[in-house]
């Protein structure tokens, strides 16, 4: 302690630049405020790329992309470097795309449902329709 006091000098320099540096490398934090439209903008913005990038990591997608040439890494990259703008009207059309497979197996499915149906009904009695059946 008593060196401190013998030569004030010195450490009031140390004490000055080592404040001076301190404040010129660390900038002062600026505070503003934050809509809700701003925030539900950005994670529509976010949300939208990655619906792309999921669309883009499906199998059938991918091997679409491989028959066309594009490997799906360079697919990613081409989204990433996108605009908001245009990811947002390619995650809209990825809404709009038919859902499922052809309409030929949906048809099957549903006339073999059918047709169990009208079997058990016929079987139960409650119908006549095939003369096959024993009715019980």
């Amino acid at each position: 302690m008593h060196i401190f006091r013998s030569n004030p000098k010195p450490v009031a320099c140390f004490v000055t630049v080592v404040l001076f540096v301190f404040c010129v490398m660390w900038n002062p934090a600026y505070a503003s405020l934050v809509t809700t439209n701003e925030i539900i903008e950005m994670s529509q913005q976010d949300y939208a790329r990655e619906k792309v990038n999921l669309f883009l990591d499906r199998a059938d997608v991918s091997r679409q992309l491989e028959a066309y040439g594009v490997s799906s890494e360079m697919a990613k990259l081409r989204v990433a470097s996108l605009t908001d703008a245009e990811v947002a009207r390619i995650s809209g059309q990825i809404d709009q795309l038919p859902a499922g497979g052809d309409i030929f197996s949906t048809l099957l499915i549903v006339s073999v449902v059918i047709f169990f149906v009208l079997l058990i009904t016929d079987i139960l009695g409650l119908t006549d329709i095939f003369p096959f059946v024993k009715k019980y």
